[in-house]
């Protein structure tokens, strides 16, 4: 990350400064009213476009990236000399709006196209998730790393899905023992690299890169896997009107989980 900021105290600063402006708006009338659209999104709520409006301004200020490619805005230049950061101001927007708290902002930094920094914060519970390539993740600064459950039967699973065929994941889910969907897909990677869940399954294909990047480092870093539902390399494209199908597990489980939802 460009500038004297290193990349864990500049996200530090950005969560401050978006907890301060973002969290008044939380489960009110006035975060959800809708804004001018911006140049991705059709509707836009003041809750994410204030947050978003705080981290912008951060990044051009201190000239941290290159490039921000965002949930609202798109892909915008900050002015940088290297680095590309993706960013999800409010992951979980629905239930920030009402009352829910699982919410979180999600910020990857990303040099010559790979991942190398992920931070997100719980914003309703003030936990933050970092990690960074070849070194581990951390939460609250301590290491964590993913459950060892290795029976579905005993796995707890967050599974989102819309507009899907459901034959498969019922099978699965007459399987597994827990079926959670909790609604903020940054949090939800995060906690299976925490071991707080055995797996988390996206079945949309809406997820894009600004939702996952910073989870899934934070995810595999910590021992997960993550791939597509076919099991292979999951890519994201740098276009956040593309989106994808997603399986991270703890790793001992992700093959059983392919096997299912083929």
């Amino acid at each position: 990350m460009e500038g004297d900021v290193e990349f864990a105290e500049a996200c530090k600063e950005i969560a401050a400064a978006v907890e301060e402006v973002a969290l008044p708006l939380v489960n009110t009338v006035e975060g959800g009213e809708l804004v001018d659209p911006r140049a991705v999104h059709s509707e836009t709520k003041r809750l994410d476009q204030v947050a978003e409006d705080t981290v912008v301004e951060h990044l051009r200020r201190h000239k941290l990236c290159r490039t921000l490619i965002s949930e609202e805005c798109g892909r915008i230049e900050i002015g940088g000399e290297t680095g590309t950061v993706f960013l999800d101001p409010i992951d979980g927007t629905y239930n920030a709006l009402n009352g829910i708290p699982f919410f979180a902002l999600s910020i990857a930094y990303a040099e010559e196209g790979e991942v190398i920094k992920g931070y997100v914060r719980d914003l309703a519970n003030r936990d933050t998730f970092t990690a960074e390539r070849g070194k581990g993740s951390f939460l609250n600064g301590e290491r964590i790393t993913t459950s060892p459950t290795y029976l579905l039967e005993e796995s707890a699973m967050s599974v989102y899905g819309r507009k899907f065929d459901p034959a498969n994941v019922l099978a699965l889910g007459r399987t597994i023992r827990r079926w959670r969907l909790l609604g903020a897909s940054a949090l939800e990677l995060c906690y299976v690299g925490a071991g707080r869940l055995d797996g988390f399954i996206d079945l949309r294909g809406t997820l894009r890169v600004t939702d996952a990047a910073a989870g899934i480092l934070v995810c595999t870093e910590a021992g997960g896997v993550v791939t597509d539902l076919d099991g292979l390399d999951l890519h994201f494209p740098d276009e956040i009107r593309i989106g994808r199908c997603l399986v991270a597990t703890n790793g001992p489980l992700h093959r059983k989980v392919i096997e299912y939802l083929r």
